[in-house]
C-alpha cells in the first residue's frame, strides 16, 4: 500500500508539472484561437535565459548571492519574454488577423523554429543548470501510519505547489478581471471583439506575455530537475496529449488532464510493465489521447462545437 502510494502522489506530482506546461496552449488558444506550437521553444528559450543571466549577473556586478542573482535573472528572463511577446505580435499575428487557422498554425511553427536558433545564437548550445535553492533531499512523510513512512522528493513537491499556486492565479485572472474577459472576447470572434472596442494587438500582447511567464516557470522547474538542454523542449510534447484529453479551451481541464496522465504512466509503468514490456511512460499519454480522441474529440472538458446551417 505504502509503495503504492508513492507512486501515486509521484505520479500527482509529475502531473502538476505537465499541467503547467499543458496551462501555456490553452492560454493562448483561449484567448486568440491560435494552437501555439511555439510553446515548447519559449519553455526553452526562458530556461536558457534564466540559467545565463544568473551566470552573468554576478560576474557583470560582482556579488555572490544565489538569491540575488536568481532574481534578477528572473526579471530579466520576464522582460525578454514581453518582448518576445511584443515581437510576435508586431511582426507575425499583426498581418494574420481573420486567416485561416491554419495560417496561424504554420505562423507558430516559424516562431518555434526562429526561437531555437536565437536561443543558441543568444544564450549558447551547451547544457547549463539552474539553481534556484530547490531542495532535493528525500524527505519521509506518515511515519506513523506506514512502515518506514511515505519516500517523497521535495523538489517535485515544492515545484507542484508552485505550479498549482500559479494555476490557481491565471484561472481567477481569467474569471475575475476586466481583461480576462476580454481575452475570452477575442477567443469567441476577433471581429466582433474589435467592433466593442478591444484592441487585438494589446490583447495578443498580454497573452503571449502570460504565456512567456507560464514558459519561464515551466522552464526553470524542468532546469532545475533535468539541466537546461534543447531537449527540454521536448517536454512540450508530453502536454499535448494533456491538452487534447483536457480540452483545448478549458483551464481546469488542463489540470484534470495533466493530473491523469502524470498518475496513469507512472502506474501503469509500474503494474503493467514487468508484463507487456517497458517504456510505457513513453507513449502512454499518446495512447489515451487517440483513445479519448475516437469518443470524445472536444476533450473532457472542452467546448462542444455545433454547427448550425
Amino acid at each position: 500500500m505504502a509503495f503504492f502510494l508513492e507512486t501515486l502522489i509521484g505520479g500527482l506530482m509529475t502531473g502538476m508539472l505537465y499541467a503547467l506546461v499543458a496551462l501555456g496552449f490553452v492560454l493562448i488558444f483561449k484567448a486568440s484561437g491560435v494552437f501555439n506550437f511555439a510553446q515548447g521553444a519559449m519553455v526553452l528559450f526562458a530556461a536558457l535565459a534564466m540559467a545565463r543571466f544568473s551566470e552573468w549577473f554576478p560576474l557583470w556586478f560582482g556579488f555572490d548571492s544565489l538569491w540575488l542573482a536568481n532574481g534578477l535573472a528572473v526579471l530579466a528572463s520576464m522582460a525578454c519574454m514581453v518582448a518576445v511577446a511584443w515581437a510576435v505580435e508586431r511582426w507575425a499575428l499583426r498581418g494574420l488577423v481573420n486567416q485561416p487557422a491554419i495560417t496561424l498554425l504554420m505562423a507558430t511553427l516559424g516562431i518555434s523554429y526562429f526561437l531555437d536558433g536565437a536561443g543558441q545564437l543568444l544564450f549558447g548550445s551547451a547544457a547549463y543548470k539552474i539553481e534556484v535553492g530547490l531542495p532535493k533531499e528525500p524527505m519521509f512523510v506518515l511515519e506513523n501510519a506506514f512502515p518506514g513512512g511515505l519516500l517523497l522528493n521535495k523538489e517535485d513537491l515544492y515545484s507542484a505547489v508552485i505550479a498549482a499556486l500559479l494555476v490557481g492565479l491565471l484561472t481567477l485572472f481569467f474569471q475575475k478581471t476586466r481583461t480576462g474577459r476580454a481575452l475570452r472576447a477575442v477567443a469567441d470572434d476577433h471581429q466582433a471583439a474589435q467592433s466593442v472596442g478591444i484592441a487585438l494587438s494589446r490583447i495578443w500582447v498580454i497573452v503571449w506575455s502570460v504565456g512567456g511567464l507560464v514558459a519561464l516557470v515551466a522552464g526553470i522547474i524542468w532546469g532545475s530537475k533535468l539541466g537546461v538542454q534543447f531537449s527540454i523542449s521536448l517536454v512540450a510534447l508530453k502536454a499535448f496529449p494533456v491538452v487534447i484529453l483536457g480540452g483545448l479551451t478549458s483551464v481546469p481541464g488542463a489540470i484534470v488532464g495533466g493530473l491523469i496522465i502524470g498518475v496513469g504512466e507512472k502506474l501503469s509503468e509500474i503494474y503493467l510493465g514487468p508484463s507487456i514490456g517497458g517504456g510505457i511512460e513513453n507513449w502512454f499519454a499518446y495512447v489515451l489521447a487517440l483513445a479519448l480522441l475516437l469518443v470524445r474529440p472536444q476533450g473532457l472538458f472542452g467546448d462542444k462545437i455545433i454547427d448550425r446551417v
